[in-house]
């Protein structure tokens, strides 16, 4: 335990609940703005630890943004997470309600996400490449126990790359509809929606 200046006893942080606070400083400043404007003496400051400190729990810039990434894509999942018995049809509308409010929130860093792994960065990459697999998996999950969708599931090989081909088709339409605004969330839904249902239904 230590004391401010204010006389106030500041309770010593674990190194999980440091690393939580710096990695929710970071999500906060990259949503906030573009990958390249965020410093890490600004992370730390408002953190209130020293750069030094940053540096031992992240080693570099990126592997503090892979790691904000990482957080953030699990925290997504746990957001969008199919509810049993619960069809697909009705969970489909909300899940992508979230997870557009999501992007809207986080613009700059859903653009930094997707610009980094396009780019090379091996760490972001990785990052990335699991959480798509994640999406994918859950996803996934939830068609095979669908009432509608799961009993054909087994016997449609296409289904797998179907899903992922959309997930690439939702990150393209979620980055053009950033750059530019000019359909509403709830048509960007529909669309995203009309495309998943569309190569899913025989």
């Amino acid at each position: 335990m230590a004391a401010n200046q204010s006389g106030r006893v500041r309770r010593r942080l674990s190194t999980e609940e440091r690393r939580e606070q710096l990695l929710s400083v970071g999500a906060r400043l990259f949503s906030e703005s573009p990958y390249d404007d965020v410093w890490i003496e600004q992370v730390a400051e408002i953190a209130g630890v020293s750069r030094g400190l940053l540096y031992h729990y992240f080693p570099t810039k990126r592997d503090f943004f892979a790691a904000v990434v990482e957080r953030e894509s699990e925290r997504m999942l746990r957001m969008t997470a199919a509810v049993p018995g619960i069809p697909v049809r009705e969970q489909l509308a909300a899940g992508l309600d979230t997870f557009l409010e999501y992007v809207q929130a986080h613009a700059h860093g859903y653009r930094a996400f997707h610009r980094a792994d396009a780019a090379g960065d091996q760490a972001v990459r990785r990052v990335y490449q699991r959480a798509l697999a994640a999406q994918e998996r859950q996803i996934l999950a939830a068609l095979a126990a669908d009432p509608e969708f799961g009993p054909a599931f087994e016997e449609r090989p296409e289904v797998r790359l179907a899903v992922r081909g959309w997930l690439a088709f939702t990150t393209a339409v979620c980055l053009e509809w950033l750059r530019d605004a000019e359909l509403g969330r709830e048509q960007v839904r529909e669309l995203c929606a009309r495309a998943l249902l569309g190569v899913l239904t025989p």
